[in-house]
């Protein structure tokens, strides 16, 4: 403390308004300072003769004077503008944080923490931008397709909207229908050639044992309607074979798959398909149809070999004109 401010809080000191913490301070002071001390022990002497004098108490109708010109005096004066009450509220906040140092530093820290966390609040509740989308690794699956875009304003991002395709697998014996009914969509929906005559070849054996072939309804929801179909459009010779195994035992009881063999052996490009279809007819070599067929395939097929075979299998009915 300095030697003016202490000066200017000697005489609170003298008459006891003067805070604790500043009265230890000036008595520090004035332990160190010898102007000081001596302008303290001034006011001391100075205090104690005034305490020696005979107050003399104002009489009453003097008192009463004295607050009607005061009042009047207070009435007299203009009201004090904004600008004047706000340098006089600053001077008198300024005298109380000077004589409240604990004050102003808990003032001080309160808003530094109130600030800090307004900033927090701010921070924690902001407008967030959505994440960007990462495509992941290929174990996922691939993607099927993108559904929809939406590109944020002003943000440089843009939201991909997508649908994955998952590979699954399911295990289980050629009787479970789960499993008939994967391989019967093998057999239109497989994008791989060797998967796809997989499936008409498993189906092809069921069908020779007799297990979960029945009729074909013409909507394709059988497994004889599936191999009816794989001999009739797929383009592999290979697969055409394969169902025309599975439809043999049903040759002479189902006239839909006879038609369908008369019609591979008059038609298939495959000498070996059409050589195939004429030995499964020969049981039914009887049938008008069928040897009408046969008789038109001794005489019209290019491979003399088929023309033969299709021959000898007229013999065997006894029908040869």
């Amino acid at each position: 403390m300095t030697c003016d401010r202490v000066q200017e809080n000697m005489v609170l000191a003298q008459y006891g308004e003067l805070p604790d913490d500043l009265v230890l301070a000036v008595e520090r002071h004035i332990g160190g300072c010898e102007d000081c001390r001596r302008e303290w022990n001034a006011l001391e002497i100075l205090h104690r003769e005034l305490d020696l004098d005979t107050v003399v108490e104002p009489s009453p109708n003097l008192l009463a004077a004295s607050r009607m010109r005061l009042e009047d005096a207070l009435d007299a004066m203009p009201p004090r503008s904004w600008k004047q009450r706000f340098v006089a509220n600053f001077f008198r906040w300024q005298g109380v944080m000077r004589g409240a140092p604990a004050l102003a530093t808990l003032l001080i820290g309160a808003g530094f923490i109130g600030g800090t966390a307004v900033a927090r609040y701010q921070i924690a509740n902001e407008p967030k931008l959505p994440q960007p989308v990462v495509v992941a690794s290929g174990n996922q699956g691939p993607i099927a397709n993108v559904s929809g875009i939406v590109e944020t304003p002003d943000s440089g991002l843009v939201q991909v909207k997508y649908n994955r395709l998952v590979p699954e697998s399911v295990q289980g014996s050629l009787d479970d229908p789960q499993i008939r009914q994967l391989l019967m969509l093998g057999t239109k929906l497989a994008t791989d050639n060797e998967v796809h005559a997989q499936s008409v070849a498993m189906l092809s054996a069921q069908c020779r044992m007799g297990r979960g072939c029945d009729a074909a309804t013409g909507k394709g929801d059988s497994v004889r309607g599936a191999l009816l179909a794989s001999l009739h459009y797929d383009k592999s010779p290979t697969v055409r074979l394969k169902a025309l195994e599975g439809l043999q035992p049903y040759v002479t009881e189902d006239e839909q798959v006879r038609d369908a063999v008369v019609s591979a052996m008059m038609h298939d490009g495959s000498a070996q398909v059409r050589t195939q279809a004429v030995s499964l007819l020969s049981p039914v070599g009887a049938d008008t149809s069928v040897r009408q067929a046969l008789r038109t395939v001794s005489s019209q097929d290019a491979n003399p070999a088929i023309r033969t075979a299709s021959f000898q299998v007229l013999q065997g009915v006894g029908d040869v004109q």
